[in-house]
């Protein structure tokens, strides 16, 4: 797509028709603002991509938004870089409102898809208040729930091989030779973040914090629950149900109002 500065012109047929063939697909399809929730090696990375293209939604990942308004010395950047100076973390509010700013863009015109937010009740209610303020709200909260052992058998078993950034998995994807990568036979290492005990207690963080913003939304009653163990492409099946299932209560429920 052209950025702003390029003459369109300049820009090759085939990327304009792409574009507009693109876009043409994407007027037909449903409004969807949803939140992706999981714990680390459950999938949400494998599947995002997957909604984001099928349903033309924007992708914001707070960390990401915050960096880039850090970069782009916004007026909510700047104050949420005086927070980071002073080792502070970056306000609910501030966090919101740079959310806010993002779903402005042309790209997150059909909606959006949440990630690593929120995180709490208390931030869930500050995103919803700013969404009614817009008129619209919160349509699926896609829970990528999955048991802990799994997990650790996921995660755990995963090494890499640090100059060219293979990766394998002892059980699934194993080298040739043990501990060590296949193209040079250089050993392979693992991520910190892939241990045991680091993984136990991100999870142990992880189940504190959201159980509270699953419970939240389901009282609401927009949470899907994925069976998150499922080989991926049985998930996206389950994805697609639940996103489908939304869109049809919602036009009924759109039905029931001008009825």
């Amino acid at each position: 797509m052209a950025s702003s500065s390029v003459a369109l012109e300049d820009v090759p047929s085939v990327d304009m028709m792409t574009e507009l063939l693109r876009r043409m697909k994407c007027s037909s399809k449903p409004d969807k603002r949803l939140i992706l929730v999981g714990p680390p090696g459950s999938g949400k990375g494998t599947q995002s991509p997957i909604i984001k293209d099928e349903y033309c939604l924007c992708h914001l990942a707070t960390g990401d938004m915050l960096r880039a308004a850090v970069a782009a010395k916004t007026p909510l950047g700047i104050k949420a870089k005086e927070a980071m100076d002073k080792g502070e973390l970056v306000s609910d509010d501030l966090v919101v409102g740079i959310i806010d700013e993002a779903m402005k863009k042309p790209s997150c015109e059909k909606g959006f898809i949440l990630d690593g937010f929120p995180r709490t009740v208390v931030q869930a209610e500050k995103l919803d208040e700013m969404l009614q303020k817009q008129g619209t709200k919160i349509d699926k909260v896609l829970n990528f729930a999955i048991d802990d052992a799994i997990l650790e058998e996921r995660i755990t078993g995963r090494w890499i091989h640090p100059s060219s950034g293979r990766s394998y998995h002892m059980k699934f994807a194993p080298p040739k030779v043990p501990g060590a990568d296949d193209v040079t036979g250089e050993p392979l290492i693992q991520r910190r973040d892939d241990t045991a005990e680091v993984l136990k207690s991100r999870l142990e963080a992880f189940h504190g914090q959201t159980k509270p913003v699953v419970d939240y939304y389901a009282k609401k009653g927009v949470v899907a629950q994925l069976h998150a163990e499922k080989p991926p492409k049985e998930v996206t099946n389950e994805v697609q149900k639940a996103l489908a299932f939304a869109a049809v209560w919602r036009r009924n429920q759109l039905k029931g109002h001008i009825g």
